[in-house]
């Protein structure tokens, strides 16, 4: 038995074999870079106050994300107070602030006493036209910024806007330019979602041939094809160390890369090192949720409500074997395994709930009352509580 089945996760050995390249495994663990308060709070209809995003990055540095994106002071009073009290916290994880290529916004990080920033300035020909800048003026400003952060003893992060819809040539000399500002670290940024996951490892390959190995790369994506999981996991491959996510993959649009979508496959198909707590991702999930006010989708990976619910009765007969029905194990992300009962439940469905339950139905009974469970659900077109089970077996039983 390989070390990852023994650890719960029963994929494909080949998953990370020889053929398919080398990953940071041997580089140490990839660290993720969490901007649920910022790009996360983006979402359509989604406002945090102060006491909810200082309870979320309490949140987030017990799931052990290294940094976290506390917001963009310079928007509002509100936020600025949110980031002073989440620096005040103490936490373990770096708090990072967000500025644009404007002295204004490093001033107000600096007065914050924030240590570490990205600062971001559009690159793409379409995001200059919309802003009404040139190239020299993006140039002239990112080198001001960086200059004024790194000057103040601000770790900075340089950050292109649409990163990977910009001419290449013009990219790289606008990374040359913050490096020699005092940037020493780099973001790729695929701002609109509009880059395949090839593309992106070959992006972060060349940024790192620009501004050498020595420079920290980052990753940061959205979803608007559905592919920033793999998008992330491809600028691993590339050579990132840090990857920019939310949790459950709230943002703009389509949202940004969910981080703990993005630590289970590179964990588990992988074998890829990450800093993340799995087993507590499901309980993030649940509060940053609950406080934004949507639900996210059961049949969402990771975290869904489904993944460890099993109303089909073909597949509870495989109950006792969770390897024969699930890629990796419940605990490995704090979840639960249950059977439900509804229109699709087999006899294994029955006994095992009757079992849950501490009932004994006789074998002569059990279709009886699974043929009544199945009426039950397809009546109610949903799933039966337990209660609704226990008056049917009573029903039955005469009892």
């Amino acid at each position: 038995m390989s070390d990852r089945a023994e650890a719960g996760v029963w994929v494909r050995q080949e998953n990370s074999g020889a053929d398919l390249g080398p990953l940071l495994t041997d580089a140490g663990p990839v660290g993720f870079y969490d901007t649920t308060l910022r790009d996360g709070e983006q979402t359509v209809g989604v406002v945090f106050n102060v006491e909810q995003k200082v309870e979320i990055a309490k949140q987030l540095d017990q799931l052990g994300v290294g940094r976290i994106e506390a917001g963009f002071p310079q928007v509002s009073q509100e936020d600025a107070e949110a980031v002073r009290r989440i620096l005040d916290l103490g936490l373990n994880a770096q708090v990072w602030g967000f500025s644009r290529a404007l002295p204004s916004d490093v001033e107000v990080l600096a007065e914050l006493g924030v240590k570490a920033t990205v600062i971001e300035a559009p690159c793409s020909n379409i995001k200059m036209q919309a802003y009404g800048l040139s190239r020299q003026k993006i140039l002239a400003r990112v080198e001001e910024a960086v200059r004024l952060a790194a000057g103040s003893g601000i770790l900075v992060a340089f950050f292109p806007v649409d990163g990977t819809r910009s001419e290449l040539t013009f990219l790289e000399d606008v990374y040359r330019a913050a490096r020699e500002a005092g940037a020493r670290e780099a973001v790729v940024v695929d701002t609109i979602g509009a880059c395949s996951p090839e593309a992106v490892e070959r992006l972060v390959g060349l940024v790192r041939q620009w501004l050498g190995d020595s420079t920290p790369l980052h990753f940061h994506g959205h979803n608007d094809f559905g592919l920033a999981t793999a998008c992330a996991v491809a600028a691993v491959k590339g050579g990132a160390s840090w990857i920019h996510g939310t949790i459950n993959g709230m943002g703009e649009r389509a949202g940004n890369a969910d981080i703990g979508e993005v630590a289970l496959a590179l964990k588990c198909l992988y074998g890829t090192k990450v800093d993340l707590q799995l087993d507590r991702i499901r309980g993030a999930s649940t509060f940053v949720a609950r406080t934004a006010g949507y639900r996210v989708e059961p049949w969402k990976p990771l975290v869904g409500d489904n993944l460890f619910v099993r109303e089909s009765g073909a597949v509870a007969s495989q109950f006792h074997i969770p390897a024969a029905i699930e890629p990796y194990s419940a605990a490995l992300v704090g979840a639960d395994r249950q059977v439900v009962l509804g229109k699709k439940s087999g006899l294994a469905s029955i006994r095992i709930k009757a079992r849950e339950l501490g009932l004994k139905i006789p074998d002569g009974m059990e279709n009886l009352v699974l043929a009544e469970v199945k009426r039950r659900g397809s009546e109610k077109r949903g799933l039966l509580e337990d209660s609704e089970f226990l008056e049917i077996v009573r029903s039955v039983l005469g009892s």
